[in-house]
């Protein structure tokens, strides 16, 4: 229902596709119901937000903030002046830009916005998108309003009565993607007589993947497969020699991905939160490859969430070489096995998660929880 009250949004996430595209999303929902309402994006310079958020219709500025690098580097020397830099300057956006509320979906520029939001009273809201928060949505959480999440076991971590499970916002267009099977074999040009095994490495691509998947070729290939390859955007030049050879197609990026989805009869994928959640409402059987170079390992905290629920297989980097035709082998050679990991998959979905975080932002907008609908 649009509605006709009009409010100042601030959004922030940023670095992958995994936080970029719930932010938007959120955007997308909250400008259907108030059209007339302002938004603004916040995000670290250089990094893929500044190019997908103007893509989308939105405004964004940029912050010079990364991350501070796990093991000694020069880059480090850099990362306080950043900090102060970054906290200085979201000081600014907020004073000029006065939103009603403060939208953090990940990524660098999120924890100073929401920490200088929260030091000026403006409500916050972080959509926590992991099974196991890292260091910054951790300190947030402390001055945060409320908490939406994807996974049971959080108050662990956050204020249990600030959390609410609304699962991770998703693409609409995999909402329906039974329906598109016919389509996405014919657009992709795929044989009816092969298995399509749909190759994803996350937005940016995996260096780990992509290796594996070279080598595995004439293994795949005697598995009677057909491959739909995403490398990313980095690697494309590296790999694009394989396209079309021994039915295989190379993609730097996927804009179809609900005909990917539809198409795939196997799944090989990174476990971050966005994979993930696309994942269980596609519900396709699934082989996760997490990143082991992420914070907290939350990647293999992710999918174990999953595997555990009889719902994915799970094979680490480390043991590619020992598992992978063994275990991939075995998942074709069973369409029973195939079919319940499938079902049990697509039981962990969450398909109303982008309009329950938007239920939660209005909340945080109404007089009779405390905050004014005036300019702060």
């Amino acid at each position: 229902m649009v509605k006709q009250e009009t409010y100042k949004i601030i959004l922030s996430g940023g670095g992958t596709g995994g936080h970029i595209y719930p932010a938007i999303a959120i955007a997308n929902e909250f400008k259907n119901r108030y059209p007339e309402s302002e938004f603004l994006f916040v995000g670290a310079k250089d990094r893929m937000e500044m190019e997908k958020v103007p893509q989308a219709g939105y405004n964004i500025k940029g912050l010079w903030i990364s991350g501070i690098q796990r093991k000694l580097t020069l880059k480090n020397l850099s990362f306080p002046f950043k900090v102060i830099s970054s906290l200085w300057n979201a000081r600014k956006i907020i004073k000029a830009f006065k939103p009603d509320v403060v939208i953090g979906t990940g990524g660098f520029a999120s924890g100073p916005l929401l920490q200088m939001a929260a030091s000026k009273n403006i409500p916050t809201l972080i959509q926590e998108q992991n099974s196991y928060p890292g260091i910054t949505n951790k300190l947030l959480s402390k001055k945060a309003k409320k908490i939406c999440v994807a996974y049971d076991g959080l108050e662990r971590f956050f204020s249990k009565d600030k959390i609410v499970k609304t699962g991770n916002p998703v693409r609409q267009s995999l909402l329906q993607i039974e329906s598109k099977t016919q389509e996405g074999k014919a657009f992709f040009n795929l044989k009816p007589e092969k298995k399509t095994l749909l190759v994803i490495g996350g937005s940016l691509g995996s260096r780990r993947i992509n290796q594996w998947i070279e080598k595995e070729l004439d293994y795949l290939d005697t598995q009677n497969v057909q491959v739909i390859w995403q490398c990313g955007k980095l690697y494309y030049e590296q790999y694009k020699i394989y396209n079309n050879t021994n039915n295989v197609q190379v993609f730097e990026f996927l804009n179809k991905m609900d005909f990917a989805y539809a198409a795939a009869d196997i799944v090989i994928s990174r476990a971050g939160a966005g994979s993930v959640s696309e994942l269980c409402i596609v519900g396709k059987p699934v082989i996760f490859i997490p990143s082991p170079n992420v914070a907290e390992d939350h990647q293999t905290k992710n999918a174990m969430a999953i595997v555990d629920k009889d719902a994915a297989l799970l094979i680490k980097e480390e043991d590619l070489e020992t598992d992978f035709e063994n275990k991939f082998t075995q998942l074709m050679a069973s369409a029973e096995r195939q079919k319940i990991l499938g079902k049990n998959i697509k039981k962990l979905a969450l398909i109303n998660a982008t309009n329950e975080i938007v239920d939660e932002v209005e909340k945080l907008l109404t007089p009779s929880l405390g905050f004014e609908n005036g300019r702060h």
